[in-house]
């Protein structure tokens, strides 16, 4: 590390191979000192009066110096000094802006492409608090059409987590449309609504389990208002499999991280890849940090919008438990012998899947379909992945001991 006085230190002649300092103290040994000798038998004979050069010549004079020496300061010295324009020659190179043009032409080229597809939610919801009373709130969001008989999906938070008693649908072309909410999960953080329209503009989804990280994300959305509606950020893919905690002991887990400007009012807009692919659905932003968006993988909401597009509606399935995290009820009540992670089942409903298949009150449930379970959300995420009619094999530890049940889900309409 070097020394703070460096600063204060004159700088360093760049062509000085000794690394001398270019200012020297006047008394250092180093700088020579001359001392002028006279001749006073040759001043004898050159006693003839000197002509006087006239003003108009030294102006000549200087004019013609100060010509040659910005030729060679411009270009002979830096010729033999910077061996032939090193600077000018990579210059190009250093300052190259392809890059950057090449995104905004992506960016533009995506916009043109998704933003038919992208539009904005407006809600009004009854809240009731103890000073006030109840009072009627607005919120705003964003949308994406998946299907062109008028499916949208969008955050669950957008609709108020299927509270909203008044959605309202703006499409691209400026119409308004009210909007029937159709489905909605608060632990993930979607919702699918429906207008009664056709023939609308259908936006693609592309595999948000391919996504590399440093890879282009384009975001769509109505940050802070509808005065910026249909605002587009661009950026790049931060990080994945992100955890964002939304309570002392629940999380949305397996976000996309983009640098991508997202905002309140961003919610439920399309997060797109390059080729204008929807690739996940933004949801958060760490207020406290500045490029900290996050976005929801869109392959999480793949199995429920097909089942939306092809059938109109979605079955979930149905466990029929009452489930805490295991570090959660550790925390209130002790270590709970041979388990570090999992979903300790408060209670079991009678006539459901989990009681059918011989779960208890008391068990944590470690693994389904042979994989591991560690917190209620990511069980949620798991449940997804089936169909009612499926059956597969859950793991528990009772009394400190691990048994295999099968089990066989049953479904939940919405």
């Amino acid at each position: 590390m070097n020394d703070n006085n460096d600063f204060f230190k004159g700088p360093k002649d760049p062509l000085n191979t000794n690394n001398e300092e270019l200012f020297n103290d006047p008394q250092d040994s180093h700088v020579p000192v001359y001392t002028p000798v006279y001749y006073p038998e040759k001043l004898k004979h050159n006693k003839k009066r000197k002509k006087k050069t006239s003003f108009f010549t030294i102006i000549i004079a200087s004019l013609i110096s100060a010509i040659i020496g910005g030729v060679v300061g411009a270009y002979i010295a830096p010729m033999y000094i910077f061996d032939k324009y090193p600077y000018i020659h990579d210059a190009p190179e250093k300052v190259e802006i392809i890059t950057k043009n090449s995104e905004m032409n992506v960016a533009s080229a995506v916009a043109q492409k998704a933003m038919p597809s992208v539009v904005g939610i407006t809600t009004v919801s009854i809240q009731r608090d103890f000073l006030f009373g109840a009072r009627r709130a607005q919120g705003l969001g964003t949308g994406v059409i998946v299907d062109s008989r008028g499916f949208i999906l969008t955050n669950a938070h957008v609709i108020d987590n299927g509270e909203a008693e008044e959605v309202k649908v703006l499409l691209n072309d400026g119409e308004t449309i009210d909007a029937e909410i159709l489905w909605n999960d608060g632990s993930l953080d979607l919702a699918v609504i429906k207008i009664d329209a056709a023939n609308l503009s259908v936006a693609d989804l592309g595999e948000s389990d391919d996504l590399v990280v440093g890879e282009t994300a384009i975001a769509i959305g109505n940050p802070l208002g509808l005065t910026f509606e249909r605002t587009v950020t661009a950026g790049i893919i931060s990080g994945l499999n992100r955890s964002v905690p939304v309570s002392e002991y629940e999380s949305i887990d397996g976000l996309i991280q983009t640098d991508a400007s997202i905002n309140p009012g961003n919610s439920g807009g399309p997060l797109l890849n390059e080729k204008g692919e929807v690739i996940g659905i933004n949801t958060a932003k760490i207020q406290s940090g500045e490029g900290l968006g996050f976005a929801i993988p869109i392959n999480t909401a793949k199995p429920i919008v097909d089942e939306f597009i092809e059938k109109g509606e979605f079955k979930k399935v149905y466990l029929g438990i009452r489930p805490y995290d295991v570090k959660q009820v550790e925390a209130s009540y002790g270590d709970i012998p041979n388990v570090d992670n999992g979903v300790f089942i408060w209670r079991v409903y009678e006539d459901s899947s989990a009681y059918r298949a011989g779960i208890a009150t008391g068990d944590v449930l470690v693994s389904l379909g042979g994989v591991e379970i560690i917190s209620v959300q990511q069980l949620l995420k798991e449940l997804y992945k089936y169909r009612p009619g499926d059956e597969t094999t859950v793991e528990v530890v009772r009394e400190g001991e691990r048994k295999k049940l099968k089990i066989k889900f049953e479904s939940k309409t919405y």
